[in-house]
């Protein structure tokens, strides 16, 4: 649609004389942007409509057994609410057993900067937590992962120091998630060293962060995992080497696509051998055409296609 000249000036004259119609006349375009409104949502239940929490319910809601969905709303619609008071009574929902419970709560708090993220306050408290070999070993968890959800970068080096030094796997588990949150692989590259733990979980979860952090400087520790026991972290290995597009990677992916005896395994590695595109790989891909296994023979034939 074309505007013409005449059409700017037309409205350019309607806002200029609405800006000197007086207070009057704004009170009169509020009032009918309300009544618009209101004929807009007047067959809906007005408790159906999205309302600011009230500090007082706020404070509630962390009180006894309040369903997490019920948290969850309270907080939300108090996004904007100013209460310097709820603030401890929140940060107890950080320990809560409930994961979205604690994932809603690190989300009100980290939006407020008083309260929270001074000496001795909230942060530094979740920090502490977390360093303490005292502190039971789920609360240390759940530190680590509040430290992620506030998404504050001085919580790195704490939360890389615990996903390589802390003694329980699920804290470190915790701390590699945090610090795939927190978009980064660590000072030292401890996302990579979390890569060889003897956790299972912790050596998944660190090559899913691999391949979702914005920088991830180390495709040989996910390469040196190939050979993992775990077909679980070898597949996930495989999938990571084919994301990350190592081509130094090619000449251990043929030899699993010759020869791991898990049919996902090799699948993955056709499939990793076509997203690297290395044309050496064509004859073994060729090879795999007659796998055993319906989906390698695909995968082979797919990666094939884009070599």
């Amino acid at each position: 649609m074309r505007i013409t000249l005449k059409s700017w000036l037309m409205v350019a004259g309607a806002l200029v004389a609405s800006s000197w119609a007086g207070p009057g006349a704004a009170d009169t375009n509020h009032q009918s942007v309300h009544a618009g409104r209101a004929s807009v949502y007047k067959n809906l239940n007005p408790e159906s409509l999205e309302k600011l929490s009230s500090p007082t319910r706020i404070k509630a809601v962390t009180r006894g057994n309040t369903a997490p969905m019920e948290i969850w709303r309270v907080l939300e619609h108090g996004e904007r609410v100013e209460c310097l008071s709820c603030i401890p009574h929140v940060a107890e929902l950080l320990m809560d057993g409930h994961p979205k419970t604690r994932e809603i709560s690190a989300w009100w708090l980290r939006r407020r900067v008083l309260g929270v993220f001074g000496p001795g306050q909230v942060y530094a408290q979740t920090v502490e937590r977390l360093n303490d070999p005292s502190t039971p070993t789920m609360q240390r968890a759940y530190a680590a992962e509040a430290l992620g959800e506030f998404l504050s970068h001085a919580g790195v080096k704490h939360v890389a120091r615990a996903a390589i030094e802390d003694p329980a796997p699920e804290v470190r588990l915790a701390s590699v998630k945090a610090l795939v949150r927190l978009n980064t692989e660590g000072p030292q590259r401890e996302l990579a060293e979390a890569i060889s733990d003897s956790d299972e979980e912790v050596r998944m979860a660190a090559l899913r962060g691999a391949i979702r952090v914005n920088v991830f400087s180390a495709p040989e520790a996910v390469l040196e995992r190939i050979d993992d026991s775990s077909v679980r972290v070898r597949t996930r290995a495989v999938e990571t080497l084919g994301a990350l597009g190592a081509r130094d990677a090619v000449g251990g992916l043929i030899a699993l696509l010759r020869q791991d005896s898990d049919p996902g395994v090799r699948k993955a590695a056709a499939a990793a051998l076509g997203a690297i595109g290395d044309r050496s790989a064509r004859p073994e891909l060729t090879e795999a055409l007659s796998d055993s296994d319906s989906f390698v023979r695909d995968a082979a034939r797919v990666a094939l296609r884009r070599l």
